[in-house]
């Protein structure tokens, strides 16, 4: 039996989304660090109300932007339709997939997922869906959690199955026929605060506050990555290519 159960409407999820969403210094740190492995026709998995899908809609990619929940969906096609924006309700791991495959006319170049394959207890097929989505040399973007040492109350209530290292993670996606290119660390600052404010103060969302305090010094956390070389971080970045 799975550890968790699937609920159509995830308050906690949300409400860390909403949190985040305003963080906009932070949001567009991570798309920067993604954005250039990502080209060509996109696929985002698990948009959720679109915090990074915004910057590659403004860039005027070409990207399909999806979720398995209709509320989030709710939230893309009302910001995002009429922005050139493909939006489709995806479950990459669910008896649907089969048939969104059968029906897909071009393969991807890229499709990515952050901070989303640790919500998928059999992490290994989602990423042999993506594997079969992409495009012989098309690329896979993943960001994911970061060491299971520091899983707390929020992974818990934000149902996260599992965080990962550089190699855990490089094992799933090469596992599933991908070539290696890159794995490294993100965001080293915000350890710290996971672990104080969901291992000691038990806390089970992101308090909105805190967030916004981490967005303002986002410029120096950028310069705390550089210095470090992306060796440690909150977040594990593993970028594959399909072979040709």
């Amino acid at each position: 039996m799975s550890e968790f159960t699937f609920k159509e409407i995830d308050e906690e999820g949300l409400e860390t989304l909403k949190a985040i969403s305003a963080a906009n210094s932070f949001n567009e740190w991570m798309y920067d660090r993604i954005r250039p492995h990502c080209s060509g026709k996109i696929l985002e998995i698990g948009s959720g109300i679109g915090n990074i899908s915004e910057y590659f809609v403004r860039d005027k990619s070409n990207i399909t932007l999806s979720d398995l929940r209709e509320n989030y969906l709710d939230f893309l096609r009302k910001n995002f339709q009429n922005k050139n924006a493909k939006i489709i309700n995806l479950d990459i791991v669910g008896p649907s997939f089969e048939d969104y495959l059968a029906n897909l006319n071009e393969p991807y170049d890229t499709v990515f997922a952050l901070n989303v394959i640790e919500h998928i207890e059999r992490d290994d097929i989602a990423i042999k869906n993506i594997y079969r989505m992409l495009k012989p040399g098309g690329k896979v973007v993943i960001l994911v959690p970061a060491y299971q040492s520091l899983y707390n109350t929020f992974d818990k209530s934000l149902e996260h199955y599992r965080r990962y290292t550089a190699q855990t993670m490089s094992s799933v996606i090469s596992g599933a026929g991908f070539d290696i290119e890159k794995a490294d660390y993100f965001n080293a600052a915000g350890i710290a605060g996971w672990w104080f404010t969901g291992s000691i103060m038990k806390k089970e969302t992101i308090p909105q506050g805190q967030m916004k305090l981490y967005n303002a010094l986002v410029p120096i956390f950028k310069i705390v990555d550089k210095v470090l070389m992306n060796k440690v971080g909150l977040s594990t970045v593993v970028i594959g290519r399909k072979p040709e």
